[in-house]
């Protein structure tokens, strides 16, 4: 199984997972683990998602999620697992 590690970060607003979410489901990005929390007004989510289905590219839903992330108002990073991996190895 191919997984990647999304993350958001931001001022909270109304519908951030929402649209996050709604994204995600539009491309065939199946999501097994999603954490979130709201710290002084800041939003901060945690995903671990099955990439085994999508309808395009990683890097195409890396860039669309950049793209998204600026319409919300948040930032959306998109790591595949094995580079998230080795980044945060100590």
């Amino acid at each position: 199984m191919k997984k990647c590690v999304i993350t958001v970060v931001g001022k909270d607003t109304v519908g951030i997972i929402a649209k996050v979410c709604t994204f995600l489901a539009e491309r065939n990005v199946n999501i097994l683990d999603i954490s979130q929390t709201i710290v002084s007004g800041y939003f901060n989510m945690m995903m671990i998602v099955n990439i085994d289905d999508i309808s395009s590219s990683i890097a195409d839903i890396d860039d669309e999620l950049d793209k998204l992330g600026k319409e919300i108002g948040v930032v959306i990073k998109c790591q595949r697992e094995e580079i998230f991996d080795m980044m945060h190895r100590i």
